[in-house]
């Protein structure tokens, strides 16, 4: 059967009095590349008609079923991606399950069904999201940019910053679209010459997903023996995921929440002395060779905190002298020696090119 007879066989019964059943639009969500149901329910008797199509200004043949059979005539768009649940149709099941969702498949869908007991109309209002799922932080000099990719719609985006002292501050925000129809976007703010940032929040958002990140500009200290414990900074954050780092690329700890424990590296083994329950980490047998910078990242789904502390051995220690393990927050970033907090902050960006 064509689908010219179809459309006017939809057009006959779209204008008659048959249809007793006509009920409101039902919004569906559908995330990108995933399979989704349209729901369609009728009451099931002898000679089963079914007929998706998605409403533009020409109705776009999605699926059909007649008296039995399934019926070919279904756009090219929907080949291979748009099936019904063969088996649960004669118990008046008339959903439509569609695979590896598209952008362009958003829209308003029609499920006409006809039998021997009744004639129905469901409409289907789907909608497609594409989930912020990271975010991509960089550092150049006093500027600092925050982008992600493959979003859909397009989201919303917020910043906040502590900076050294006032400053003016200058934004841009590029937006491009994908040849899926996604959005990827770049965001950047710059501060005034010879201003740095003392941590900085970068946030995405759409109707069903976000992410935020929370940057700390790494603090420096040096320690006069072998063993140091240095501490996260996570605010209020529930955390459901602790990663530890030296020097950017090296993983020394890692925890999950889901099953309770940690895991150290074996080179860092005989270091790791413990990791408190905030997640901060002792570390013991400290030589120049484990001198450098420490990072910390906690996070769960939506937001993650990534503090840094660059670690220095004392080689002739003061006598009498005493010294503070780094508490890595807002009031130990202004502590911290400006003059090479944009150097820290760079190198450590470097080192944390994906959240």
């Amino acid at each position: 059967m064509c689908f010219s007879i179809i459309y006017l066989l939809y057009l006959v019964v779209e204008f008659s009095f048959m249809s007793p059943c006509c009920v409101s639009d039902v919004d569906v969500s559908c995330v990108y590349m995933e399979s989704c149901v349209l729901p369609c329910r009728f009451h099931s008797s002898r000679e089963i008609h079914i007929h998706w199509v998605q409403l533009k200004a020409r109705p776009v043949p999605v699926r059909s079923f007649h008296s039995n059979q399934s019926q070919q005539d279904q756009d090219q768009r929907f080949r291979g991606r748009a099936s019904l649940f063969w088996d649960q149709i004669s118990r008046g099941n008339a959903s439509l399950l569609l695979k590896g969702v598209k952008v362009q498949d958003e829209g308003r869908y029609e499920c006409f069904t006809s039998s021997s007991a009744a004639n129905s109309h469901s409409f289907i209002n789907l909608m497609v999201d594409a989930p912020v799922t990271e975010l991509k932080i960089e550092a150049t000099g006093n500027r600092m940019s925050c982008s992600s990719e493959g979003i859909y719609p397009s989201p919303e985006h917020s910043w906040s910053f502590r900076a050294s002292s006032n400053t003016t501050v200058q934004s841009a925000i590029r937006v491009s679209r994908t040849a899926e129809q996604r959005y990827d976007i770049n965001s950047s703010l710059m501060l005034s010459e010879g201003v740095s940032f003392l941590t900085f929040s970068c946030s995405f958002s759409t109707r069903r997903s976000s992410r935020k990140v929370t940057v700390f500009t790494p603090v420096s200290v040096s320690v006069p023996e072998a063993e140091v414990t240095i501490n996260c900074s996570a605010w209020n954050l529930t955390v459901t995921r602790l990663v530890w780092r030296f020097n950017g690329s090296r993983i020394v700890l890692s925890r999950n929440r889901t099953d309770g424990g940690h895991s150290v590296t074996e080179a860092w083994r005989k270091h790791v002395k413990a990791v408190t329950a905030s997640g901060g980490l002792t570390l013991r047998g400290l030589t120049a060779q484990q001198e450098g910078l420490y990072s910390c990242e906690m996070s769960n789904e939506e937001e993650a905190v990534i503090s840094g502390t660059m670690l220095s051995m004392q080689k002739h220690p003061v006598p009498g002298s005493s010294w503070v393990p780094a508490a890595v927050g807002a009031a130990a970033a202004v502590a911290s020696l400006t003059g090479t907090s944009a150097f820290l902050l760079l190198r450590f960006l470097k080192s944390q090119r994906t959240v």
